[in-house]
């Protein structure tokens, strides 16, 4: 007997949870140190502060988390949770929390500062001691984050933004410390004048408190900001798992017994009151109805259920009572596996590193450098120490940059107030990069390029019959039924006639339709097959305008009384009249749009050609959503999706920019980077063009406030560097950015959106917390 063959073993995929990051370069050193790694395969991502680990069978995920942790930074493993998202970030974040307690610290503390330094006539006799003492807990205490993350690069070799910032804001307070204990700056009834000659100085009379303390504070606005937005990574999952029952009415032992949805086993029998959620995915057991799942398919009309058919969970039952066998329970249910398609499709984006990162990558190390070798051409060109110290120091204050503070975060924060004012919520800097390179814009169709709700499009009458007459027997005897296209019907005859007359009797026959007696009259109202039980059959008029109407893609409802067909009501998902308009303009942005859908392709087409979209993707299962976004990209375009249901939240979240109207649902919204609160599809595109108007200007502000203090830093490497021009140079780079930013307030909506009223212009800027 030959020895069985040794099965090679299987790498196994760990997830950690990764804290302590301040920035991509961050993810990049965790991600290079897990790589080194025999048998692994690391991607860390600095925006869900999670990495993705594939690793040999034998090896230990806790030492992975000890590799993690010897580069300066935590990792655990993620809480283990049923559903993906569950439990996640109920708790406050404790970092978010210290940074605002810190942002509010120095803001305080650093106001006062910074008006005592800029205006003469506030500097009162022991000014610079009141400075020190306000501005002291601002840079030790307020900017502490800095300085540990600074201190973390160090060990490693790098340099980041934090770095800069730590030695720029601690040479400022210590070079103070000399000037005031040491020099002459301690001098009762010192000030700093407005001198604007270029002259050297030893430094011992000037102190730079203001520029610690108002760096620190500036920063730490734009810090805070970012890590807000994006807090709730798992928001999205915790929406998509919202959406289902919360408990279910099961059978046991003949009776109706409430027990909470955790407790459902698979195989037992449950039951679906119209109006209810169904509980789990199953198969209908007895009954029959209409269920809506549009929030989950994306598909406009209601399906029909009786007796063998397959249910989903969180679906609606708009129709009969059902007894559903529950299929599958918990994490293996439809709605489970989407909200870890979300989790893996926001896992998977790519990292995007805020610019001033990439920049201060190159620009420290230099900075530093040249401070450091400006001290030597001081000492060895025969010139005191003291000299050679202010001229370095003045190098390193000078070259922090306050209006790198502001760059980001002003032109963020500008742009997403007037972003709130236009009913679009931006939420953070990262996703302003995407909507630059975006070319391929992919729309659904249900609530997005449609209303997502059914309405009466057209009334067809018989030959002799009048039209109003047709739709009003048929609403009157609709507006019984809770179906979604009897409640249409309804609708739009109330529109027009206001009050209906009630039906004398009325039956609902399942599947097929509503029967009843209206002003005497007997009336039938449903399917062509309600009408053939009673014998009555459709005149070839009526026939050949319900198989146009069904060819288009709509839902065609026979209407009959006194035994004969007297009418068509033609019923479906209405497009959007700005619509074509919003197409018209994604084209003059150079995108490409697309339209997406779960819907029949007949249905797809005909919505497609309506508002002026060539390429369309039909019967697109949700899961398979994601695939079109994914193979789009692979395809080299870059791509933005438009959606507003359950279905669309993972394709959201993978794609490079995901837009949700507000008009849908939570999961979608928080899956998304952008959010249209109107539901108007012409808002997308005024969007992407605040978006990249805003990135324009972010990349304009960070320009300048890199070009102001490099044009000062040869200024400062020669001594010829006094303390206000410091603050007047920081001053005017501060102004200057902060004017650019403003600029942003007077983007103009092509929707016809609202103009900034005073109460608007006022308003808080809205960043949304995601």
């Amino acid at each position: 007997m030959s020895a069985p063959v040794p099965q090679p073993a299987v790498d196994q995929s760990i997830e950690l949870e990764i804290g302590g990051m301040t920035c991509a370069s961050c993810a990049m050193r965790i991600e290079k140190k897990l790589n080194k790694l025999d048998g692994v395969t690391a991607a860390v991502n600095y925006a869900t502060e999670k990495a993705r680990i594939t690793a040999a069978a034998d090896i230990d995920p806790q030492e992975l988390i000890r590799e993690v942790e010897k580069t300066g930074y935590t990792a655990a493993l993620p809480a283990s949770r049923d559903l993906p998202g569950e439990d996640e970030g109920e708790q406050p974040d404790p970092e978010l929390v210290s940074l605002r307690h810190r942002l509010i610290g120095s803001m305080v503390l650093s106001v006062p500062v910074i008006a005592l330094a800029m205006v003469p006539a506030l500097q009162f006799t022991y000014w610079q001691w009141a400075s020190l003492a306000l501005a002291a807990p601002v840079v030790l205490w307020a900017a502490w984050p800095f300085h540990k993350a600074a201190w973390t690069n160090l060990r490693h070799g790098a340099a980041t933004m934090d770095t800069l910032i730590s030695v720029g804001t601690m040479a400022a307070l210590l070079w103070s410390l000399y000037a005031l204990f040491l020099g002459t700056a301690g001098t009762p009834g010192m000030t700093h004048g407005f001198e604007l000659t270029v002259a050297p100085s030893d430094g011992a009379a000037n102190i730079y408190l203001e520029v610690a303390a108002g760096v620190t504070m500036f920063v730490l606005a734009g810090r805070y900001f970012e890590k807000r937005s994006k807090r709730q990574a798992g928001a999205a999952l915790r929406a998509l798992l919202e959406l289902g029952a919360k408990d279910v009415a099961v059978i046991r032992g003949g009776a109706e017994v409430r027990i909470p949805i955790g407790d459902l086993a698979v195989g037992d029998d449950f039951v679906v009151r119209p109006g209810e959620k169904i509980a789990t995915d199953g198969v209908v057991v007895d009954g029959s109805s209409a269920v809506d799942a549009s929030m989950l398919t994306g598909e406009s009309v209601p399906v029909e259920v009786t007796a063998g058919d397959a249910v989903t969970g969180a679906t609606v039952n708009a129709g009969g009572r059902l007894l559903v066998q529950a299929a599958r329970v918990g994490s293996d249910t439809q709605l489970a596996q989407m909200a870890q398609l979300v989790e893996d499709a926001q896992s998977g984006k790519a990292e995007v590193q805020r610019l001033a990162d990439r920049i201060s990558g190159v620009f420290v190390p230099i900075v530093i450098a040249l401070a450091v070798a400006v001290l030597g051409f001081w000492i060895g060109a025969g010139f005191p120490l003291e000299a050679g110290f202010t001229a370095a120091v003045a190098v390193l204050i000078i070259a922090c940059p306050c209006a790198l503070g502001l760059a980001t975060p002003t032109a963020l924060l500008v742009g997403t107030g007037r972003g709130a004012q236009l009913g679009i919520l931006i939420k953070g800097p990262e996703v302003l990069e995407s909507t630059r390179k975006v070319d391929t814009i992919v729309l659904d169709k249900t609530g997005t390029v449609t209303t997502g709700k059914m309405a009466l499009l057209d009334v067809i009458p018989a030959d002799g019959t009048p039209a109003d007459e047709v739709l009003r027997l048929a609403g009157a005897l609709e507006n019984s039924s809770e179906h979604p296209i009897a409640q249409a019907i309804a609708k739009a005859a109330a529109g027009q006639f206001g009050a209906l007359p009630a039906p004398e009797s009325f039956g609902n026959v399942e599947g097929k339709g509503v029967q009843g007696i209206v002003d005497g009259r007997g009336v039938l109202v449903g399917r062509e097959s309600l009408l053939a039980d009673w014998s009555v059959r459709l005149p070839a008029d009526l026939a050949t305008a319900k198989a146009s109407a069904e060819a288009a893609g709509r839902t065609a409802v026979v209407v009959s009384w006194d035994g004969e067909a007297r009418g068509l009501l033609v019923v479906a998902d209405a497009v959007k009249p700005t619509s074509a308009e919003a197409i018209r303009q994604f084209k003059s942005l150079g995108l490409v749009p697309v339209l997406l859908t779960g819907d029949n392709r007949t249905v797809a087409e005909q919505i497609a050609g309506e508002v002026g979209i060539e390429q369309v993707f039909a019967e697109v299962m949700p899961q398979d959503k994601v695939d079109v976004v994914r193979r789009l990209q692979d395809e080299g375009k870059v791509v933005a999706m438009v959606g507003d249901g359950v279905n669309d939240a993972a394709a959201l979240a993978q794609a490079d920019l995901g837009l949700a109207m507000g008009t849908g649902t939570d999961v979608a919204i928080e899956a998304a980077d952008l959010t249209l609160v109107r539901g108007d599809l012409r808002s997308a595109a005024d969007a992407i063009r605040l978006s990249r108007r805003t990135l324009g200007t972010i990349k304009t502000n960070l320009f300048w406030a890199f070009a102001y203090n490099t044009a000062a830093i040869p200024l400062a490497a020669l001594g010829l560097l006094n303390p206000m021009l410091a603050g007047a140079a920081m001053a005017f780079s501060s102004v200057f950015v902060v004017g650019n930013s403003l600029r942003l307030r007077f983007f103009r909506s092509t929707a016809g959106g609202p103009a900034a009223t005073p109460a608007a212009a006022n308003a808080q800027p809205v960043l949304q917390d995601a």
